[in-house]
């Protein structure tokens, strides 16, 4: 990895790691996969942390560039499928 996540200085230590974890599950549904409990879980946190969807779509936007992985369209494939892990193609 040679980016950065997007991150807010006014975010505690804990929410900054929890942030990363978010972060760091998309990767691996990108390039290994993961469960599909723990992307949602690691989504629910995210969103406590990141209420405002206009919030949430500009760091997905900085992460997209950053990393060339999109969120989105793993959470949505989280949310719709039941299988038990999620791997993008």
């Amino acid at each position: 990895m040679s980016y950065h996540y997007p991150l807010d200085e006014t975010w505690s230590k804990q929410e900054i790691i929890d942030v990363v974890n978010f972060f760091s599950t998309v990767e691996r549904a990108y390039e290994q996969q993961v469960s599909r409990k723990d992307l949602l879980a690691a989504y629910t946190r995210f969103k406590q942390i990141v209420p405002s969807k206009s919030e949430e779509k500009a760091l997905f936007a900085e992460f997209k560039n950053a990393s060339g992985y999109a969120c989105y369209p793993v959470v949505k494939k989280a949310r719709e499928q039941d299988q038990e892990k999620i791997k993008m193609d």
